[in-house]
């Protein structure tokens, strides 16, 4: 009987627990070979092409150069790929119909190795060449060459999945009351509840229906339909008030456009 073919990985995930938590479950896996890991984009670039590997696990998530970003990079260069997300969004919806497997976070040991064993089955058998097409295509927007039962991405976020110890919580957007920056992260505010994810406010205002969210400072983004009162204080500064009595300072340069939401004419 033939040896198995070890399987060369590179795990990319721009945060150090989600890494770990990657490398210690390959730890477990025969005929494996970690090839290296990465942090960020442009090192998961480099690093793909220097040392080829037959498996990538991909963080979709990450600052500056996203994953997908490093898809597009590589264009049909990229080996076998599994994503991992913290926002089933992006994999689940957009990604199920071209990508060898994805993990949404946090992911059980099980499901890991089942994403493991698919990809392998995938890489042995040479059957990459379809799902590379079909997510080039994807990422691309081409409707034509991309397979027609791939289901399509909600334009804006639905809902957000937050890790939390040992489980994670699934947050409803449509029950977040605002949101505020806490350094690398952000804080969703959901009644007296608050929440932290790792994301940038740029990258969540891309995200919210504009319809129902603005973001009114740089550190704020707000329900629109909670706005009770915008309120003047000292020194022309601006606060918006929301039902509930939280109140948030409104940016200069966003005070017009919030009046104008808010039905000013």
């Amino acid at each position: 009987m033939p040896a198995r073919r070890v399987l060369r990985i590179l795990v990319v995930d721009d945060e150090p627990l989600g890494r770990r938590r990657v490398l210690d479950l390959l730890a477990n896996e025969p005929d494996v070979e970690v090839v290296g890991s990465a942090a960020d984009g442009a090192a998961a670039v480099a690093a793909i092409r220097s040392s080829r590997p037959d498996l990538v696990f991909l963080d979709v998530q990450m600052p500056r150069m996203s994953g997908l970003d490093v898809l597009r990079e590589l264009g049909s260069a990229l080996p076998a790929t599994i994503f991992v997300t913290a926002f089933d969004e992006f994999a689940i919806q957009a990604f199920n119909a071209a990508a060898v497997d994805y993990l949404v976070k946090p992911f059980g040991d099980e499901r890991f190795e089942e994403a493991l064993r698919r990809a392998r089955r995938r890489i042995e058998a040479d059957s990459l060449g379809q799902l590379h097409e079909q997510l080039l295509a994807l990422l691309e927007g081409d409707p034509v060459a991309a397979p027609a039962a791939a289901p399509r991405e909600p334009r804006y976020l639905e809902r957000i999945a937050v890790q939390m110890k040992g489980r994670m919580r699934v947050v409803p957007v449509g029950k977040i009351d605002y949101i505020t920056a806490n350094g690398a992260y952000a804080e969703l505010h959901v009644g007296s509840d608050h929440y932290v994810i790792r994301e940038s406010m740029q990258q969540l205002e891309e995200r919210l229906d504009p319809e129902s969210f603005m973001r009114v400072h740089r550190s704020s983004i707000v329900r629109l339909e909670l706005v009770e009162a915008l309120l003047r204080s000292e020194g022309s500064e601006y606060e918006v008030q929301l039902k509930g009595g939280a109140r948030l300072r409104v940016g200069r340069s966003r005070r017009e456009a919030l009046e104008r939401r808010l039905g000013r004419t």
